[in-house]
């Protein structure tokens, strides 16, 4: 085993002496380097030096918005809806309990549970720990659930939560304060990571891909401006905005989709990075597997049919809204057809010394993941704790640039042609029905 090691690495020293210069490497591996490390790894690069370079004066303009939101001290509305949570719903008011912010009600809607959450509510009710506990008899799904706790809701703004979710101490804060940075921004997305993170090899990497994606992504977007989905997990919103623009539509991608409609409103959005919620994510690649494919329909059915018309040149155009779905749409779907094309065309092409080629490319994304690990580790507000994720870095790049990627093609590919996300079960039928006249 050890001379069958030994020679590959002799083999990919020599392919790599031998035959890589710099105008070769560029060659073979242009998607790497002028795909995915300017959007991946350039721009975050970028955005953490002027995080840290305006870091007095951010610091001072949220101060400022700290003092007005205590000054005004609005009454805000959590609402948590869902089915069969009852196990956590106790959890999450305990966590709600321990909050800077005091000012705020709990409405928990109980989307037709057939399990122990109605007695478990009723009596978390009665103890005073939720305002009001809401119940529909018949499932109507999660949006539907949203909306009938939004009737009820008596807070100028509403934070959404899932069920399954904590905060830190500061959360709710630190999530109402950018909502005195502008009087434009009516919705606000939290920062959610993964609490479960230790559990599998599977929640390690989803972990780590949090803190990528979420934490420092997310920070990106809102920096251009074109941040595009509000956490269902962890989101404030605007009551009055959020009623002007109807609440949440039914069907699936409820996130994705408040948060279009909002751009669509004319209102701006931000990310709220020191909004810290931890939830429990799949611990099983199936289980992974299901979620991402349910996730991934949800582009296309809102972005690409739903919401087509921010693509189109209308009165109502908004030059930032176009950038932001045509970058979730480049980069999310497009290019991962254009990565087909690449890697056919990588292994016919470099038949005989193909191990080196994928070794090789192993090693770039190595580095370039261990480049956007430096700049996690630069933002995040309890690095220490999530220093062991960096051990993950040598399964990364197959776990982001194989089976996230080969998942979304599939999904992207299923809803394209065969419009599947009106058939998941996630959704009731009767909703899903009701959806399907989107497509029409």
């Amino acid at each position: 085993m050890l001379d069958s090691a030994y020679h590959i690495f002799d083999n990919l020293v020599s392919f790599f002496t031998r035959s890589m210069n710099w105008h070769m490497l560029l060659a073979t591996y242009w998607f790497l380097f002028f795909v995915e490390f300017p959007r991946y790894y350039l721009l975050e690069v970028c955005m953490v030096v002027w995080y840290k370079f305006t870091y007095k004066k951010r610091r001072k303009k949220r101060e400022v918005a700290r003092r007005m939101l205590y000054i005004e001290n609005p009454r805000v509305t959590i609402l948590a809806p869902g089915k069969n949570e009852g196990a956590h719903i106790y959890k999450l008011v305990s966590s709600l309990r321990e909050q800077t912010y005091r000012n705020f009600e709990i409405i928990v809607v109980d989307d037709g549970s057939d399990d122990a959450t109605p007695l478990i509510c009723r009596d978390l009710e009665k103890a005073g720990y939720i305002d009001r506990y809401l119940r529909l008899g018949i499932r109507g799904g999660k949006a539907n659930a949203a909306n009938f706790g939004l009737y009820y809701a008596k807070g100028k703004y509403i934070i959404h939560l899932d069920a399954d979710s904590s905060l830190d101490r500061n959360a709710l804060e630190n999530i109402l304060i950018p909502f005195y940075y502008d009087p434009k921004i009516k919705g606000v997305g939290g920062c959610v990571k993964v609490r479960n993170m230790r559990d599998t090899i599977c929640t390690s990497l989803q972990a780590l891909e949090y803190l990528k994606t979420i934490q420092v992504g997310r920070m990106v977007t809102s920096w251009l401006g074109i941040y595009h989905i509000i956490s269902g997990a962890f989101g404030a919103f605007d009551t009055a905005a959020l009623r002007q623009v109807g609440g949440w539509d039914i069907g699936p991608g409820l996130d994705g989709d408040i948060t279009q409609k909002l751009r669509k409103a004319g209102y701006r959005i931000h990310f709220a990075e020191h909004a810290i919620c931890l939830t429990n994510v799949p611990a099983r690649w199936y289980q992974l597997f299901k979620q991402r494919m349910r996730w991934s329909k949800s582009l296309v059915r809102f972005r690409m049919r739903k919401h087509a018309d921010v693509l189109k040149p209308t009165s109502n155009f908004s030059f930032l809204n176009f950038i932001s779905n045509m970058e979730s749409i480049l980069y999310d779907s497009v290019f991962n057809y254009v990565w087909v094309f690449y890697i056919v065309t990588l292994v016919f092409s470099n038949t005989d010394n193909l191990v080196e080629i994928l070794i090789i490319g192993w090693l770039i994304r190595l580095v370039f993941a261990a480049i956007a690990f430096t700049v996690i580790l630069l933002v995040s507000e309890r690095s220490r704790q999530e220093l062991h994720l960096g051990g993950y870095l040598l399964l990364g790049s197959l776990y982001t640039g194989y089976f996230l990627r080969v998942t979304r093609l599939l999904a992207h590919t299923k809803e394209i042609f065969f419009f599947s996300s009106y058939k998941d079960p996630w959704n009731p039928h009767k909703t899903s029905l009701e959806a399907r006249l989107e497509k029409i």
